[in-house]
């Protein structure tokens, strides 16, 4: 049997998705063990999985173990760039190219993985399947996120994130030009009723808020516009998403429509630049910001290169 106290962090959520954190297993195996009377919420046996648990309240699941998957193993081979650690949080810039932790279709060489070869301890905070993660980056987004190295970190990262506390901010090359300055696009986000894999402006979707600023428009060769992303909130996809539906995708985005002749790339012109928050356990503030890596560094100077007058010599 698993038994834990519901933290301030898990206030107010569903009960299966509690479970499958606390197990490791899908929502829909602890629908099942919901559904099974496998599940008590203090003391009493949980009759629905929409059920909502609250804080102080003790989670109990009889549950052995058994058809629970593996635990991604220590893999040494992944690089890792760790920019802060402690005993409670790991800061690292993440790489394009390289998953944050073990899911469909990449089963190991994650973040996590890697994680784990240097960092043994962190197996039992957080779910089982993602230890100490408690935000990603999408496999393409380079840049800076922050990991929990103790449960004490992870309960209070995970509940600064939903306060909306922790400073996340994007660089972006963007489609076209824009006509405001600045802009705030409010616009819930789920999961596409066409493709599951991919994610939508719904009007059931979650909340969803990215603040831009332009930081500067090019139109030769092509038209982009460099701007600065501001996460309130931390749905999956959520720049890209939110860019493509107001006409102006990322640049090199070919899931959300950002691929096209004049500046192609291998992956989204997209890097999470900084970083900011309190820490969870001792209340510091720290930040952090990550320079351009050199493949959309690269793209940046042959659009300047472009943008410079062309001086035609005299006589």
């Amino acid at each position: 049997m698993i038994s834990t106290e519901v933290g301030p962090a898990l206030d107010g959520e569903r009960v299966d998705r509690v479970v499958a954190m606390l197990t490791g297993v899908s929502r829909s195996r602890s629908a099942e063990l919901v559904a099974e009377g496998a599940v008590r919420l203090g003391g009493r046996v949980v009759a629905t999985r929409s059920a909502r648990v609250r804080e102080g309240q003790v989670v109990e699941v009889l549950w052995s173990g058994d058809d629970a998957p593996g635990g991604p193993a220590a893999d040494p081979s992944v690089p890792l760039q760790v920019v802060y650690g402690d005993d409670d949080v790991i800061v690292l810039d993440k790489p394009a190219g390289l998953v944050v932790h073990p899911g469909a279709g990449h089963a190991d060489g994650t973040l996590v993985n890697g994680l784990l070869a240097r960092y043994p301890d962190l197996a039992a905070i957080g779910q089982p399947g993602r230890p100490g993660i408690v935000h990603r980056l999408d496999r393409g987004t380079s840049g800076l996120l922050v990991v929990a190295r103790s449960s004490l970190a992870y309960e209070g990262l995970v509940g600064a994130l939903a306060a909306h506390e922790v400073e996340r901010s994007y660089q972006a090359l963007a489609w076209g030009a824009f006509e405001a300055a600045s802009g705030l696009v409010d616009a819930p986000v789920g999961r596409s009723a066409s493709e599951p894999t991919r994610m939508a402006v719904r009007h059931d979707g979650k909340p969803a808020r990215t603040a831009y600023r332009v930081e500067r428009h090019f139109d030769q060769p092509v038209s982009v516009t460099l701007l600065g992303c501001s996460l309130e909130t931390g749905r999956t996809h959520q720049v890209r998403v939110h860019l493509q539906a107001i006409g102006h995708p990322v640049v090199g985005d070919q899931r959300y429509g950002g691929r096209r002749s004049g500046l192609v790339l291998d992956r989204p012109w997209l890097h999470a630049r900084r970083l900011a928050f309190e820490h969870p356990v001792t209340g510091a503030p720290l930040s952090f910001e990550s320079p351009l890596p050199a493949d959309l560094a690269t793209v940046l100077e042959a659009l300047e290169v472009a943008a410079q007058p062309t001086v035609t010599p005299s006589g």
